[in-house]
């Protein structure tokens, strides 16, 4: 289990990084700029996923996380117009990010405390935090108020972990199926624009009738 959270948590920030990153590239910052929000983004959710859990932070028991954060973003400094070419680059990193995240905090809070329906939240929590802080440092629109499916593939990924793990599916096989879960989910919500059917308040029912 230790094994998988570590694999899961690096996975995680160095994706995340990757996605601070191009953000900076996009909005054409220095390269100091290009490390806070490498940085940032890539331990945003981790770290608020300790510190609801009231749990050591990650980064500041092992600095290897932020030394892979300040690796990449640099790399990124060089690499961002080869990496913007690959198409999507942003939002498939994002994808991959959410999709390990939503698993590793589930698994981290199911590893404290007995209680799945905190483990989906905390699983949902560290895999949105880090792109929302990077999306409002930006000044740019979050996932979280665009109509595709965002937050519901952190869900999907945490709950199928979490309902996996209490029925004793080992760890790995259990994290794999909420890991692709997420994915597919976040997956067609980039390639075909998946989405849930929004809220409409009754009086724009009332105006659509004839």
């Amino acid at each position: 289990m230790q094994s998988m959270l570590q694999i899961l948590d690096f996975l995680g920030v160095a994706v995340f990084c990757v996605s601070g990153a191009l953000v900076a590239s996009r909005l054409r910052l220095d390269i100091v700029a290009f490390l806070f929000f490498g940085v940032f983004t890539g331990i945003g959710g981790g770290t608020l996923r300790d510190l609801l859990l009231d749990a050591p932070v990650f980064w500041v028991v092992d600095q290897a996380y932020l030394v892979v954060c300040i690796v990449i973003s640099l790399l990124m400094w060089f690499l961002a117009g080869q990496v913007e070419r690959l198409g999507s680059p942003l939002r498939w990193a994002d994808a991959v990010g959410v999709a390990a995240y939503s698993v590793m905090g589930a698994a981290k809070t199911l590893s404290l405390a007995d209680a799945p329906v905190v483990a989906v939240m905390m699983g949902v929590a560290t895999a949105t935090f880090g792109g929302i802080i990077r999306d409002t440092v930006a000044g740019q629109p979050n996932a979280l108020v665009k109509p595709e499916i965002y937050l519901t593939s952190a869900f999907a990924g945490a709950g199928v972990y979490v309902t996996l793990a209490e029925f004793g599916v080992p760890a790995w096989p259990a994290a794999i199926a909420g890991g692709c879960a997420a994915l597919l989910l976040r997956g067609g919500a980039i390639q075909w624009g998946w989405s849930l059917p929004a809220y409409r308040p009754p009086s724009d029912r009332a105006d659509r009738k004839p």
